[in-house]
Parts: structure tokens; sequence; C-alpha cells
């Protein structure tokens, strides 16, 4: 029985892997490939009470679709990969699970930190990770100075991030140039703007993916959303896979993205030219 069992769970790790290849040749086959897509994690918790466990243990659940994401990311390739790993909001979790959240956080820096920097990833953190514990920024800063000279996979991670929070610290330090006469009002301009936010310099998400089943952002990339693609998924995210992410980038792949532009029929434009 035992081997028998063991056999089967070959034969379907075999089957996974034959899935997965497919699914990656079609997203690099089928067209354009997003250049930036964000995720929104949700669905630890829930994980977590249905298989009758502590909440923490979703957590440490969602860790290893964390990896294996990041992993696939950088396979496909994208160029940048974001992901929400607490918000501002979640302070208001108990305490004991924040706490949780936080040693998480700093020990999967520390283990995954030489994973990522063989397979040529980068590290940004966006949020205010001022009010992060001492051990955890020590960790971000370390992982981002390792990671610092790689050219492959930007991995962004928002951490005690608020998209509403990030507009207002941006108001605020375009109104203080403002003051100091080293900045036109009449000269602000979008691109301004988005200077002065956490991710300035990087693309916009071309995609959202939001797991759970929830239809909502969430206080999150608010500025950056603005002609992002939406994906939801009823996937918790500890259950999330490769082939998910696969899924959600060919759904992507299937829509017109217009930009609040009108779309000219095939017939018409040829006439036009």
């Amino acid at each position: 029985m035992a081997s028998g069992d063991a056999a089967a769970g070959r034969r379907g790790n075999g089957r996974m892997l034959e899935e997965r290849t497919r699914l990656l040749r079609e997203v690099r086959a089928c067209g354009t490939l997003p250049r930036h897509v964000a995720i929104i994690m949700d669905g630890n918790g829930r994980w977590a009470e249905r298989a009758g466990l502590p909440r923490l243990e979703g957590h440490r659940a969602g860790v290893e679709a964390v990896r294996e994401t990041v992993r696939l990311a950088g396979e496909i390739p994208l160029e940048v990969l974001t992901l929400f790993a607490f918000s501002t909001e979640n302070w208001s979790r108990p305490a004991a699970e924040v706490a949780g959240l936080m040693g998480l956080l700093e020990l999967s820096l520390r283990r995954e930190r030489e994973e990522l920097h063989r397979n040529g990833v980068r590290l940004r953190v966006v949020g205010e990770r001022g009010s992060l514990p001492h051990a955890v920024r020590r960790e971000i800063e370390r992982t981002e100075e390792h990671l610092a000279g790689n050219r492959g996979l930007l991995l962004c991670l928002a951490v005690n991030y608020s998209g509403r929070s990030e507009i207002t610290r941006a108001m605020r330090m375009l109104a203080e140039r403002v003051r100091e006469g080293q900045l036109d009002p009449g000269a602000i301009q979008e691109e301004t703007v988005g200077g002065f936010l956490d991710t300035a310099g990087l693309p916009d998400p071309d995609l959202l993916i939001r797991t759970s089943g929830e239809q909502r952002v969430s206080n999150f990339l608010l500025w950056q959303l603005a002609y992002t693609e939406l994906w939801v998924t009823p996937v918790l995210w500890p259950d999330f896979t490769p082939h998910d992410l696969l899924r959600g980038i060919l759904e992507y792949q299937q829509r017109e993205r217009r930009f609040g532009r009108v779309a000219v029929p095939a017939q018409e434009g040829a006439l036009r030219g």
C-alpha cells in the first residue's frame, strides 16, 4: 500500500509539472506579458480556520505560496512582482497575531535571502517601515543590500502600507517643495505626483490578482491601479499555486486594454489605412 501510494503521488506530481509546463509555454506564446503583476494575498486566516488551526498557521502556510510565486515570476519572466504583505490596518489585529506576523516576516527574509540572490531577484519594500520592529527593519535593509546588484525580477513587498497614506505623504512632500519655492504648482503633472510615491520609478501594475474571492482593492496602490486589469480567484492564498498565477496571466492576455480609448474595428482600421 505504501509503495502504491508513493507511486500515485509521483504520478500526480508528474501531471502537475506537465500542466505547469504547458501553461507556461502557452503564456509565453499567447501575447504580451504583463510587466508588473501585483497580488493581494488574502485568505490565510480562513484557510487556518477551515483546517482547525490557529490563524498564524495560515500565515506560515502562505509563505510557501509566496516562495513558489516568486520563483515562477522570475521564470516567466516578469519585471516586477508586488505582494501586499501587511497593511497599516493590520495593526488592529490581535497583538499575538501581529507579533507572529512580524516574526514570520523577519524569519522569511533571513531564510529566503540566499535563494533570492541565486535567482537574481532584487528587493524593494514600500510602506512606512519606520513603524516596524527594529529586527524586521534590519532584515529588510540587509536583504535589500544583499540583492541590490542583481538584474532579475524586482520583488516589491508592501509592508505597513496604505494607499491613502502613501498619497498623503506624497502631497505633503509636494507642498513642502512648493512652500520652499522649489516647485511651481502650475508645473505639477501626474508624473510629478508619481515621482513622490513609494513606487517611484516602477511601471504601474498591468494585472492585479486578489485571492479568496473578495472583490475590493483594500487601500492597495490606489494611484497606481488606475488602468490595471483585475483578476479575482476564490482560491485562498495558502492554496495558490503556480498554475493559478499562469491562469491569471492567460486571462489578462485575452483582454483588450483600451486606457479609456475606443477600440477601432479591424475592417474600419483597414479602410483607414
